[in-house]
């Protein structure tokens, strides 16, 4: 592998984190939103990746990270007993976003520091390219 394709493989981490982490920011900031149904509340959401793959010699080898799709969770919505809220149902229900925000910001650090490593990466492909070109001097 070359140290372009470094490069390559680098910057597809850093944009696939950087769709993590503003996907888990929406979380965040829609954590405690509520709805009058449980249709119309806030569903976390995540992102899927899937890795490219490319052809270096005989072998299939990933040379990338991908991000596939942002997929809504499936989990329930909290109900919340609050009368005189407006959007409150005739049983004086509202229906509030199930977002764990513990783990929203594990994943929000997760992504952050998988960022930086990528960032990392990048710097160091790009020292190593610059004293190749300093060999023949």
């Amino acid at each position: 592998m070359s140290l372009f394709n470094v490069l390559n493989v680098a910057s597809s981490g850093m944009t696939a984190q950087s769709t993590r982490l503003n996907v888990t920011a929406s979380n965040l900031a829609n954590a405690e939103n509520t709805a009058g149904t449980a249709a119309a509340v806030y569903k976390p959401r995540h992102p899927v990746f899937s890795a490219i793959l490319g052809e270096m010699g005989a072998d299939n080898n990933a040379v990338g990270v991908q991000v596939d799709n942002i997929v809504e969770d499936n989990v329930d919505p909290r109900r919340l007993y609050q009368p005189q809220n407006p959007q409150a149902d005739e049983a004086g229900y509202v229906y509030a976003a199930n977002v764990n925000s513990v783990e929203e910001m594990a994943n929000m650090i997760s992504a952050s520091r998988s960022y930086q490593m990528n960032v990392d990466v990048m710097n160091t492909a790009k020292q190593l390219l610059l004293r190749t070109l300093q060999i023949g001097e």
